[in-house]
Order: structure tokens, then sequence, then C-alpha cells
């Protein structure tokens, strides 16, 4: 009965709202009382450089203890109880799920007479991949995940082709896992082949003869899957049709165990390219002449640069860097003559990002980013003949790629308010036309995408893309919702998603400035946002919402702001920074305890990034001056928060949202409720099934539609 009546009120004061014009600033809803659960505490205490730091929710980190597994349990019990009160959450749900079902493609690939592509119906868990002879083929089912686990939690991914066009391999992933299987399947029979790899992770399979070299970690031990420290990454070569156990060792480096290893071979099979990674950043280039066999050849020494080989010619690699150049250039290495003072221009460094290369056809492709908008054009592999490919508008785009031989490459383009289209891209003539395009049940013109200049703390101007409907009033009374990532080098583009229409039509304001520490603007970019500078991303998200606010977009009672993994850690610190800024907090699978992230799986990789608290007192000390987890302070009034992770991810191990949000629930002042939906057999976030992504998504809004007393008009439909 109290539900009851607590609806009826709800709804009552949303449609008077509706029915009299009363602005939403002059709207509350009721608050909901969260009974959150009694999280033990331990006396766990480290010590850095001479401080002593409590860590009370240590036991939390074991994600697969029993005790933790019943904490979770009723966490998401109270959480999915308050949303359960929220009067419209059905209906938001219902209409995302009406947004969300609309047909999605991927730009089709070539193989031999074949192309492939994934399509999603709609609403399928996981996109299906097709096989089709030529381009007027009748498409036919090549591998539809659906089938391979009841609750939709696999992905397939083809992640390598034999250079006759024969097979190729598949990538696996369960339940969110990083962890892949791969598989090869037949492409003239559609069949799986026996052969089976295991304990694979960030790997392609480059194809070579009558196998493929592919990067995995040893077994790890029972029980660590999923939070285990990942060492020993390293390469292997598998012989089509033998068991893993022959498999081929290439390269390790036991002497640095936490070091990455990635490879590819170059189209004409001459040579093997390797990368190795201390972490998120610089690298160093290797190759190996796989005809005359022998050692691998640095190219470029680690791990200050980026430099990756795009083509080759005889003994010329075409490598795209950022020697020299912070906004990358692409230059011509002869590996008879390495040294610098041999190297040639083929794309100078421009003003703008040359954020790609890439090859298709017998024709280079250049991919820019001018002010986080993309910019794509034709060269020759001299770097003559300068053609732009027409893009329908500013949005984000992904250059042509394919074989040599390729004459109809393939490319998408995307924008806040443009759906994923496909494009078929004739070399010879250089023209372009849509090959897949889709319509939604929203009507594009009427709303508008803007981009607009802002200015940090420190005076640093920054482009922030802003998105409404026409003719909203700017009188700081519409929600708004800022999204930022701000880190490892990731650009923020462009890019559309049915989710953001539940905001947009009701009212709202989507903003997402490019941050210092994303790669938007080139390498010093980057690096003005990382390790001992990270404070200025924080900085200029917090900038970013006090514009949004001077210029009546929004007021704090209506401002929420989101991110995920880097920008989880993002919202976190922003939320701990300046807790009267915001209404709502939804940090997701963050980064949140800048104390230990590097002791779980793949963490270690972020150090080049974050820096670690054991390295130098000084590092610890700026660590711990941000870190989400250690800055909550008792007594504070934090914003409305709604922390989101997933038991399987062992990217960013839910262990940090697990701590911060005990941490966030125990600390916290005032009504509002800081609350943790914890995803059962999901992971970081790619490959999440259409089921979980509508209930997430729909979860979320509904929450920030609540705590920013938005009115939601599919509330009295």
């Amino acid at each position: 009965m109290k539900n009851l009546l607590f609806s009826a009120f709800a709804l009552l004061v949303l449609y008077s709202c509706q029915q009299t014009g009363k602005s939403a600033q002059n709207m509350s809803y009721p608050s909901i009382k969260v009974a959150y659960p009694q999280t033990a505490t331990g006396g766990v205490k480290d010590v850095y450089f001479g401080t002593e730091v409590s860590d009370p929710y240590r036991w939390l980190e074991v994600d697969t203890a029993a005790a933790v597994e019943d904490w979770v349990k009723s966490e998401n019990k109270a959480t999915f109880e308050y949303l359960s009160k929220i009067p419209f959450r059905d209906k938001v749900r219902q209409r995302y799920e009406e947004l969300f079902n609309y047909p999605k493609f991927s730009a089709p690939f070539q193989v031999g007479e074949y192309f492939f592509f994934s399509k999603n119906d709609g609403l399928q868990n996981q996109s299906v991949i097709y096989r089709q002879k030529g381009l007027d083929g009748q498409p036919a089912e090549f591998l539809d995940p659906n089938k391979l686990s009841a609750e939709g939690t696999t992905t397939v991914d083809i992640v390598g082709i034999s250079n006759d066009n024969k097979y190729v391999t598949v990538s696996r992933q369960d339940a969110g896992s990083d962890w892949q299987q791969f598989q090869v399947y037949d492409v003239e029979t559609m069949q799986k082949l026996p052969d089976e790899l295991h304990w694979v992770k960030f790997s392609s399979a480059s194809w070579w003869k009558d196998g493929f070299f592919y990067s995995r970690y040893p077994e790890p031990a029972e029980g660590m899957e999923r939070s285990g420290n990942n060492v020993n990454h390293s390469l292997y070569y598998h012989k089509l049709g033998d068991p893993q156990s022959a498999d081929k060792l290439i390269f390790e480096d036991k002497v640095h165990p936490d070091y990455y290893h990635f490879c590819y071979t170059t189209e004409d099979d001459r040579y093997l390219i390797l990368t190795q990674m201390p972490g998120t950043d610089g690298y160093a280039t290797m190759y190996k002449d796989l005809e005359k066999g022998g050692d691998f050849v640095t190219l470029f020494e680690g791990f200050k640069n980026k430099s990756d080989v795009i083509h080759h010619t005889g003994t010329k690699f075409l490598v795209k860097t950022d020697i020299d150049a912070p906004n990358y250039r692409l230059i011509e290495v002869d590996i008879l003559h390495p040294e610098k003072e041999h190297w040639k221009d083929i794309i100078p460094e421009g003003a703008n990002l040359l954020q790609g290369c890439s090859t298709g056809g017998g024709k280079l492709f250049a991919n820019y980013l001018e002010k986080a908008t993309d910019r794509i054009y034709q060269f020759e592999y001299d770097g003559t003949g300068k053609k732009e490919i027409q893009l329908p508008g500013l949005g984000s785009a992904g250059a042509p790629s394919g074989r040599e031989e390729h004459k109809t490459l393939f490319y998408s383009f995307t924008s806040f308010l443009y759906p994923p289209t496909i494009f078929k891209y004739d070399v010879a003539t250089g023209q372009s036309s849509v090959f897949q395009k889709t319509s939604l049940k929203f009507d594009p013109g009427e709303y508008q995408e803007n981009q607009v200049t802002y200015k940090s703390k420190d005076g640093t101007p920054l482009t922030m893309f802003v998105v409404h409907k026409k003719g909203l009033r700017m009188d700081g009374n519409n929600p708004c919702l800022l999204y930022g990532y701000g880190g490892f080098n990731i650009n923020l583009s462009p890019s559309f998603s049915a989710s953001r229409i539940l905001l947009l039509e009701n009212g709202g304001v989507f903003a997402m400035p490019n941050l210092r520490g994303g790669g938007e603007y080139g390498e010093k970019w980057h690096q003005a946002g990382m390790l001992l500078k990270k404070q200025n991303v924080f900085d200029d998200f917090i900038a970013a919402a006090e514009f949004l606010i001077a210029e009546g977009y929004t007021s704090s009672p209506k401002l929420g702001i989101q991110g995920g993994s880097n920008g989880g850690l993002l919202v976190g610190a922003c939320m701990t920074q300046r807790p009267e800024l915001f209404a709502v907090a939804l940090p997701a699978v963050g980064v949140m305890d800048m104390l230990r992230y590097h002791k779980f799986t793949v963490g270690k990789g972020w150090i080049p990034e974050y820096g670690s608290s054991e390295q130098s007192q000084e590092m610890f000390k700026y660590l711990f001056s941000y870190s989400p987890l250690h800055n909550i302070k008792t007594g504070v009034k934090y914003p409305s928060t709604m922390i989101t992770t997933a038991d399987h991810d062992d990217r960013v191990v839910p262990a940090h949202s697990f701590k911060f949000a005990a941490t966030l629930q125990k600390a916290h002042a005032g009504d509002n409720p800081v609350i943790i939906r914890i995803e059962t057999n999901a992971g970081h976030g790619a490959g999440k099934p259409t089921s979980k992504i509508i209930d997430e998504y729909a979860d979320l809004y509904s929450f920030f539609f609540y705590n920013t007393n938005a009115t939601v008009k599919y509330s009295t439909d």
C-alpha cells in the first residue's frame, strides 16, 4: 500500500507540472530511503613512505569468496529495491527498448570471393556474423554467438584471416571476460575445425603459412582467473591441426614479466612486426625477417614513443610515429639504413592529429582529427595525390582498409544525431555511396549538436560537444548529463547512442568535453593529463560543469556526471573534490583505489599513465591526493550516486567499486542515495548482451531523472 501511495503521489506531481507548465526546478520527488547492508570492516593497514593508510574493506578484493558473494547479493537487493520504487522506471525501459530496436551493421571486409559482416536485427543479445558471396550474394549465417550461451553473454569476433582465404580465426569471449578462446573455421564450409587455444588475452591471430602467431599468458591458478596478476605475456606460433601444447614459443621476456607483446605480419608475409609494451603508453617496435629467419631486430627502441609499421615495399617500411611529432607523421624507413638521418617524411606532421593510417586497393589512407571530428584523405604510397573523402558532415569515421588487390573498400560514419551508416568506397574513382543505412524511431531534425569552447582552471582552452533539443530554453532548469574520459591517449569524438535520446527527448542536455589526458589534440595533450599532471583532467571536467551552469544549460541540482573505467576514476575524483557541484554521479567500472590498482590482473599496465604508489614518495602523495577511495570524508553530503560494475570484470576488477561503495555508504551525510548495481555474468563492458544493456541504461536514466527531479514524459503515457 505504501508503494502504491508513493507511486500515485509521484505521478500526480509529474502530471501537475506537465499540465500547468511549471518548471522542473519547482518539482521535487519524495526521497526514497535505502536500507544499506552492514559491511564488515577489518584492521588492514599499509605504510607508504612512512604514511599509514587504512584499508578496512580489503576483504572485498577477493571476489570469489563466499562472504563477498553474499555482500554482492545484499547490495544488489538494496539497489533493486530502490530502483523498483521509481515510478517511471518501467516506462523508461520500454521506451529505451523501442529506441534500441533497430538493425545494426558492421562494415564488411573481404575474404577471397566472400564478404563478411556482422548484423544485429535490433534486440538480439549479440551480433551475428554473416558471409556472402560477392556484394550481391545472399547473406548466410556464419556464426551466431546467441546460440552459444543461454544468457547471451558469449561474444565472437574474427581476428585473423589465412593468406589463402581458406580459414578465419575466431575469438570467443564468455561473460564479458578479457580471456579469449581461439577457434578456427573453414570459410567455404563454415565448419569449425578441432583447433582450440586457451588463456589468450589481448591478441589477434596473424597468419603465416599454415598457422598463425598469437599472444597468451600461462594458465592462471585455479580461482584466480579473474583477479590474479597476469604476467609473462608471450608470443607463440600455432600450426593448424596441432594441439596447443605443441605451439612454438616465438618470443618471451623473463626479465620483464609485466611487459605485453603484440604482433602482426606484413601483407606479403615477409616480416613479423612485434611491439613490446611496459603498459598503455610508449613501446618498442621490432621486426623479424620470416624468409631469412634469425632474431628480432629493434627498429624503434622503447619506451618513450609510439611507432607502428603500416606497410612495406622491399626493404622500406611506412611507419606512423610520434617521434619529433606529437601530432604524428608518416615516415619511410629503409631497414638497410634505419638511422634517423635517413628517414623520409611521407606525410609530415600537421596542425591536426594524424590519428590513424591504413592501406587498401594499393592506396594509403590518413585519418585526421580536427577539433575532435574526423577527416579522411587518400594518398599514393609516396605521399602524393592527396584526395579528401567527402564525409556526410562533422562526426566520426573509420578510414577504409583492405588488401592491395581489393578495389572496393568500406567505412562507417556517425555523429551524435547520425546513426552509424556504412559507405562503399570505390578506390578507382574515389567515390563513396551509401551501402547500409538504418532508421530510428526518432527525428534527428528536432535536435542540434554544437561544439563550444571554454577555459579550464589554469586558462587552458578546451572544446566540448553539447547536444539538446532545438529551441531549448537556457534557464538553468534542464537536466544535463556531463560525460568524460580524459586518459590513455583515447579520443572522444561524436558517436550515436540510442540511450542519449532518452535524455534529449525529455528536455535534457548531453555534454562531452575533450579533456587533457585524451589524444584529441596530440601527444602533448595526452601528457598534460597523465602522471603528475592528472589533476588537470579533473580541473577540466569541473570547469566544463561550471561553464554549463554559467551559460544556463543547467544548474547544480540538475547536473549529473558520468564516465566508465578511467572515466569512472574521473567521476569518483570530481565528486569527492566538488561534491556540492553535482546532483548525480554515475561512475562505471571505475579505477577507484589508486594505491593498489596495479596489483590486479592487467592493472600494472597503467603505471605509465598513472604512476605507482610504490615508485616514489612524490608519486604516492600525488595519487593519494586524488584517489577517489581515499578522499571520501565522513559527514559530507555527496551527490546521489549509482555505481555500476560487474562480477566478471577482469580488467578493472570489481573490488574498486565494492570498496568505494562501502566507504561512501558509511561516510556520506544526508538522504542522497548511494547504491551499487553489480551485473552478474558480465565484464568490463565490451560484449554486454542487449538485454543487460537495456536493463542497465534504463536504470541509470531512471536514477538520473529521479534525482534531478526531471519531468519524464513517459510516466503519464
